[in-house]
């Protein structure tokens, strides 16, 4: 008797993991049928964080517009080859010389891709100026956006994402482009303008205009300032899925990493590096850096390895988990899953266009999951009801 019942009782250990995990499949594939939204044009991952076992997985290797989970491959590139404590700066260079107060020739503001850059920072370079003795200037305020090229937008945007989505692309550009009410399509020369105003305020004279230019080799420097630290701007970024930062981050990477201050350069450089750790690349293409591009392709086994990649950086971690929204409390998930088992435990990365809806990101410190899923046009609510069940079925599984 004795012996039958130890018999079952090792039976029940040994089936009880498959069932329970059984079981959770289940659960997860039925939180995945909603009305409007093709499971063949969905796809989700679940990894168990620990053991890096795959908990679920449908559709994992299928090519599908992104959306704003484009974001995570910026994130991850920025923090690792840029670093948290990075900083982006601002300079004001003088072409000519100084002659007591007055500084014959031209001022240069030199943007080098700042997406923070305000009229703040433009007042406190309007100082260094009159601080460094020069109430005079006999030439002009030149804007010099150099360091990037000079698209506005990314291949592949539809034509309303420009303004829209994000203001025009430039490595000197001053409160994201805005002039009053309106957005400049000119937003070097904006800058430019804006400084020259600055300088009146400070108690400097120009006796020229605000005009495009570029920097010479024998340009002194005058006065500086830089961004907020990356790991800011990157906490942002995720947390809005702010598409004008993503992209202006993915042209820093060109500048810095390929000498090119372009988006190509950018996603080019983020490409190899996503290779060189090891994440799977069949089935993606990186065109931009936020995830509006029609062109993009990412796949939630791509996804779910790249987090799990920045999972494994102790030091990445930290920074992706602190910009990551929280459910129900922060950033872009602060009105989703605000009662059950995710709220306050799911962390990750949303997206949405007409075309794409997704989440990815980690429930608690066990699993880390990604879903992409595709329509022309698709269903964002039914999508987002669809994530939520999946998501909040893995944190009560925990």
């Amino acid at each position: 008797m004795r012996a039958r019942l130890a018999v079952a009782a090792l039976l029940v250990a040994l089936v009880s993991p498959a069932a329970a995990a059984a079981s959770l499949q289940s659960a997860l594939a039925r939180a995945l049928r909603v009305p409007h939204v093709s499971l063949a044009a969905t796809g989700a991952v679940v990894l168990d964080l620990e053991t890096g076992a795959t908990i679920y997985s449908r559709n994992a290797t299928l090519s599908l517009l992104p959306a704003s989970n484009e974001k995570l491959a910026v994130t991850y590139a920025a923090l690792t080859a840029l670093g948290p404590a990075f900083t982006i700066e601002t300079d004001v260079l003088g072409e000519g010389q100084q002659a007591g107060t007055t500084w014959q020739g031209d001022l240069v503001l030199k943007g080098y891709g700042d997406p923070t850059l305000s009229d703040d920072d433009l007042t406190a370079l309007a100082r260094q100026v009159r601080a460094s003795g020069i109430t005079h200037v006999t030439g002009s305020v030149l804007g010099d956006e150099s360091w990037f090229d000079s698209r506005r937008t990314a291949l592949g945007w539809k034509p309303a994402f420009y303004i829209t989505e994000s203001p025009p692309l430039s490595a000197l550009i001053v409160d994201r482009g805005r002039v009053g009410r309106y957005t400049s399509h000119d937003p070097a020369l904006a800058a430019a303008q804006l400084f020259r105003s600055a300088l009146a305020r400070a108690g400097v004279h120009v006796d020229g205009s605000a005009a495009h230019g570029t920097a010479d080799a024998a340009a002194v420097p005058i006065g500086a300032v830089d961004s907020p630290p990356l790991s800011v701007i990157v906490q942002w970024m995720d947390r809005v899925s702010d598409n004008f930062t993503a992209e202006m981050l993915v042209k820093e990477l060109g500048a810095v990493q390929a000498d090119h201050g372009t988006t190509a350069a950018g996603v080019g450089f983020i490409t190899g590096l996503l290779a060189q750790a090891g994440v799977p690349l069949n089935g993606v293409r990186l065109v931009d850096g936020s995830g509006l591009s029609l062109l993009d392709r990412l796949t939630p086994e791509a996804l779910a390895s790249l987090l799990s990649t920045m999972w494994n950086d102790v030091e990445v971690r930290l920074e992706l988990l602190s910009s990551l929204p929280v459910a129900g409390r922060t950033g872009t998930l602060h009105d989703r899953m605000q009662h059950g088992a995710a709220t306050g435990i799911v962390r990750a990365k949303t997206g949405t266009t007409s075309n794409a809806s997704a989440l990815s990101g980690f429930a608690g410190d066990r699993y880390v999951f990604s879903i992409l899923q595709n329509g022309w046009p698709i269903s964002w609510s039914w999508a987002r009801v669809a994530q939520d069940r999946f998501a909040t079925v893995l944190a009560a599984s925990q």
